[in-house]
């Protein structure tokens, strides 16, 4: 399991980031799939919108096939019943915090059927890697995840960030005092987060984020918090 201690050394401090502007002309989302943060700036400088159109998130709530298994051992039910109806219309706004310095962002990243580009930039600054400040192009779609799960529980206070993007230099780093830390970690991709909501047993959050079936979802009760990624869809 991860330490606590070493989780929560890797966040970073809130200020926005440039941004670009333009017109968007097709649907576009621009994934964090690249360990490389120059490969996806040089997408995100051609992309040169103010607004990045939403993929259909809920086909990749429906995927086929489901990994139980855990890269660290045991299994996790995989959710029944229902999936939970989802909120699509709704203004997307997150109340974050940073656990290590107490900054704090609140922005609206979605709304009237887009990513709004200078928030993302927003996130992508808030999230980086505060021990090299590394940043890149965060996955949007994580953004959804963490919505969804928090309109699902019900909670509407600021959510503690403890870890999101890892630069290649510190996740190796980690994994070389953690045996908790996977090598090939989707922190790197800019795919993940390690969340709390203050207030809310980590047991609820969770689940919550299991109905989603969009990503995996890791559950760290003795250290109070719970890893979000938009990777194959797996649970431990």
């Amino acid at each position: 399991m991860l330490s606590l201690a070493i989780t929560l050394a890797i966040t970073g401090p809130s200020f926005a980031q440039s941004t670009t502007t333009g017109t968007a002309t097709t649907p576009q989302v621009i994934r964090g799939s690249s360990n490389n943060a120059a490969v996806k700036k040089t997408a995100a400088a051609a992309n040169q919108t103010n607004v990045v159109r939403p993929p259909a998130h809920q086909k990749r709530a429906t995927k086929p096939e489901t990994l139980r298994a855990s890269r660290y051992g045991g299994f996790a039910p995989a959710p029944s019943g229902p999936p939970p109806v989802l909120d699509t219309t709704s203004p997307r706004t997150l109340n974050l915090v940073n656990f290590n310095t107490q900054e704090v962002l609140t922005v609206t990243y979605w709304s009237n059927g887009a990513y709004h580009r200078k928030a993302l930039d927003e996130l992508n600054h808030f999230l980086r890697d505060s021990r090299d400040n590394a940043q890149t192009e965060m996955d949007p779609l994580l953004f959804d995840v963490l919505w969804h799960t928090t309109r699902i529980v019900g909670y509407g206070g600021s959510i503690e960030v403890l870890s999101a993007y890892r630069s290649p230099e510190s996740n190796a780093w980690l994994a070389s005092v953690s045996r908790g830390v996977a090598r090939d970690s989707q922190h790197m991709n800019g795919n993940a987060m390690d969340i709390r909501f203050p207030g809310v047993p980590v047991f609820q959050i969770r689940q919550a984020a299991y109905s989603l079936n969009m990503g995996g979802v890791g559950f760290y009760p003795r250290s109070g918090f719970v890893h979000l990624d938009t990777g194959p869809v797996r649970y431990w």
